[in-house]
């Protein structure tokens, strides 16, 4: 059986492009690059969701809190060998007011719900944390303002926050920040280039890992 991968997120793993206000096609998106770098021998399974946060209720969105969703989405794809957390940037949303230490308690949680779902994993649980790259101060006088608020500060606090989490939780960790840049239209979803960078280097991490 194939090594089988849950990468769970956002819009920057759905796939957004801010150009065309669409998805990139699944030969662009990370996920789809991830597939195609490490071939036949893995399964990567995209689980990306526009919108969604760690742990909560989006008073004005149905259904984007990643806590509740994540057990029924791990057994529904299991046996599993590993699980991508990519999350955090929703939960800057200035209506959330959630500290970077809030937001990483939020990723605790998650990580400890998917460990305790015994039945979804092949072996032993194996988790990444990635901290998605932060959110650059021009979004807040962008097309999206209105939606995030006051946001970047926030998220510039969530990489240091994150690695204190997968440390102590026993898990990877990976500061997405060096491998890509926001697009010049919202600044916060990553431009297309980006998605072949990533994808590369996580790569490099699952094949040591899985």
């Amino acid at each position: 059986m194939r090594k089988r991968i849950v990468c769970y997120g956002d819009s920057n793993t759905w796939g957004y492009d801010a150009v065309t206000d669409g998805r990139f096609p699944e030969d662009v998106r990370w996920t789809g690059k991830l597939q195609e770098l490490l071939g036949e021998e893995y399964c990567i399974i995209e689980e990306g969701l526009c919108g969604r946060t760690t742990v909560f209720e989006d008073p004005l969105n149905e259904g984007l809190n990643g806590l509740t969703y994540l057990y029924p989405c791990l057994m529904s794809h299991g046996p599993l060998d590993l699980l991508v957390i990519m999350l955090g940037t929703n939960d800057s949303k200035e209506r959330f007011s959630a500290t970077p230490k809030n937001i990483a308690d939020g990723m605790k949680r998650l990580v400890k719900k998917a460990k305790e779902a015994e039945d979804a994993w092949r072996n032993e649980p194996q988790i990444l944390v990635v901290a998605p790259a932060p959110i650059e101060a021009p979004c807040e006088q962008s097309k999206v303002a209105g939606e995030m608020g006051k946001c970047v500060e926030r998220s510039q606090g969530l990489a240091a926050e994150f690695e204190l989490c997968a440390e102590l939780l026993g898990c990877d960790f990976l500061d997405a920040a060096p491998y890509v840049t926001m697009n010049t239209i919202d600044y916060m979803h990553l431009d297309r280039e980006s998605h072949s960078r990533f994808a590369h280097k996580l790569a490099e991490i699952i094949r040591r890992k899985v």
